[in-house]
């Protein structure tokens, strides 16, 4: 299966409509970052970008424990909305549909908006494969993508 380049590990995407508000029904945007695609599925396995601390730390930037665990990416890209300290949550997501995302794609609802390097996708896939909500495929499918990129 062939993979859009916008969806590839490593790169960072705003879904405009990705959760609704519980009071008012109104759609928010969230930031996630791709890490893998699925060994057996092809869907993605990403986690959520947040720039609200909560106790997490700065240092160090792999982070499992209470309250919220995370990894530290820093301020990312200003110039594309991610201009805050953030953080990648490591609490536990359900992988994205790979054909869902492709649409989303091309209908705008989900924009590609920035790559991380190598180096800083490495060290976060590594935090994210040893955290407590990751599952089993998920570990294996962002391990694999790891080697695959050596």
């Amino acid at each position: 299966m062939t993979h859009d380049p916008r969806l590839a590990p490593g790169c960072i995407l705003l879904a405009s409509a990705f959760y609704a508000d519980s009071a008012s029904g109104q759609l928010h945007p969230k930031y996630v970052l791709v890490l893998a695609h699925g060994r057996r599925s092809g869907d993605l396995v990403w986690r959520l970008l947040t720039s609200r601390r909560h106790g997490r730390p700065e240092i160090p930037a792999c982070y499992h424990g209470d309250p919220y665990p995370g990894f530290h990416l820093g301020v990312i890209c200003p110039e594309v909305g991610l201009k805050k300290q953030t953080w990648l949550d490591l609490r536990g997501l359900d992988d994205g549909d790979i054909a869902e995302a492709c649409a989303h794609l091309a209908s705008g609802r989900l924009q590609h908006i920035y790559s991380l390097n190598l180096a800083q996708c490495r060290e976060a896939s590594l935090c994210v494969a040893a955290a407590d909500d990751t599952t089993m495929e998920q570990e294996t499918s962002i391990r694999d993508q790891l080697a695959s990129n050596e």
